[in-house]
């Protein structure tokens, strides 16, 4: 199997570090650790939603722990990316209320009408589309995440208009 590797800017803006010091004050100086989590939100979002290796190498220098308790946190929870994903990444709970109630389907539909599978990316860079655990929100099923925000009760027409509006750029992603 051949693994990519993809090329990343590891540059930590004034911005960014701004950000990163202030998420630090929240938490006693000895224990940065407890900061890894919004540090890596930052640091994703500052990176083009994805972080590379050389940058959790980075993330770990900041808050003075290991690279390898960075990668542990990284390639366990899949909000983080460790590859370009596409500005609108479709993350469809995948897990039994979800999965009962069609997500599978829904999932399918959506690769297909971007023509990708799961995982993968649109060649214009526009859409990713990704199977994930959880999201919390049972009651909504099927769902998926897309930035900040969940996409509920999905049918094909519901996924048909928000990628009709992702391309016309009138989906806001994050709540910020």
């Amino acid at each position: 199997m051949e693994t990519k590797k993809y090329k990343q800017n590891i540059t930590i803006t004034p911005e960014l570090q701004q950000r990163i010091d202030e998420l630090l004050s929240h938490y006693p100086a000895d224990k940065k650790k407890s900061a890894l989590l919004p540090v890596l939100h930052a640091v994703q979002d500052a990176h083009d939603n994805w972080i590379s290796v050389e940058l959790m190498d980075k993330v770990a220098e900041i808050l003075e722990i290991s690279s390898i308790e960075v990668y542990e946190v990284v390639t366990f929870y899949t909000m983080y990316n460790q590859k370009p994903m596409g500005k609108y990444t479709f993350e469809f709970c995948l897990t039994s209320c979800c999965g009962i109630r069609g997500a599978d389907d829904m999932m399918e539909y959506a690769c297909e009408k971007l023509g990708i599978k799961p995982g993968e990316t649109t060649p214009d860079g526009l859409f990713s589309v990704v199977g994930v655990q959880c999201l919390g929100a049972c009651g909504y099923a099927p769902m998926m995440q897309l930035g900040d925000f969940y996409k509920e009760h999905l049918t094909a027409e519901k996924i048909d208009q928000i990628i009709d509006d992702c391309k016309a750029g009138k989906v806001i992603l994050h709540d910020k």
